[in-house]
């Protein structure tokens, strides 16, 4: 008995899910048919069914794996951005200075990727006419908040457990608004705007902000 895709089969709706992202992110999401997924991966319509019956059955797989690679950056990030150890009783020595900035160094370089970006202004585009599409997005910026939450706390261990999560949301909300207008869709980034955008963040992570 089979207990799941085999290799090959592993690979072929890996690319027909990456000719379902040029779609969404060359044409936008009323473009994203099965037909024009089918002729982008220069597949028959048959062979794509196969893997993805139907319309909804794509656009779910295609969330599902956008989301889940982004949330593993992000849970990488911020796992990763740890401050070092900056004496005993020292929150805000030089260790957690460096690991805010790598975080934030992470995360605004998404901003800096054109096909990210779009990916992600289509994935919004859908969530707000799709319901289940929505629903795996705020899945997503619920565990992406999450993550940012233990973060703070482990920044700076005297906010309280709402106050990390009210702090996370509005930083997601900051980093994701920021994106539209770094990238150039929506306005232009500049030394200035970046600098105070970096100390809002700070400030929310529980670092000191900078001038």
């Amino acid at each position: 008995m089979s207990s799941g895709p085999t290799p090959k089969g592993q690979q072929r709706r890996a690319a027909l899910l990456d000719a379902a992202e040029r779609v969404l992110t060359s044409a936008g999401g009323s473009e994203l048919t099965l037909r024009a997924v089918a002729e982008e991966a220069g597949v028959r319509l048959g062979h794509l069914q196969y893997y993805f019956p139907a319309r909804t059955d794509l656009l779910s797989a295609l969330l599902e794996r956008v989301l889940t690679l982004s949330l593993e950056r992000v849970t990488h990030l911020t796992d990763t951005a740890r401050p070092t150890e900056a004496g005993p009783d020292s929150g805000r020595g030089a260790g957690m200075e460096a690991a805010l900035d790598a975080l934030l160094d992470g995360v605004l370089s998404d901003h800096d990727d054109p096909r990210l970006v779009r990916l992600f202004t289509e994935v919004w585009a859908l969530a707000a006419h799709d319901e289940e599409a929505a629903a795996a997005v705020r899945a997503f910026y619920d565990r992406y908040a999450a993550h940012v939450a233990s973060f703070v706390r482990g920044n700076a261990p005297g906010v309280s457990a709402a106050d990390a999560h009210h702090r996370a949301e509005v930083f997601v909300m900051l980093m994701e608004g920021s994106a539209l207008f770094r990238s150039g869709i929506t306005g232009r980034r500049s030394t200035g705007t970046d600098a105070r955008l970096r100390s809002a963040a700070r400030t929310l992570l529980g670092g000191g902000a900078q001038s």
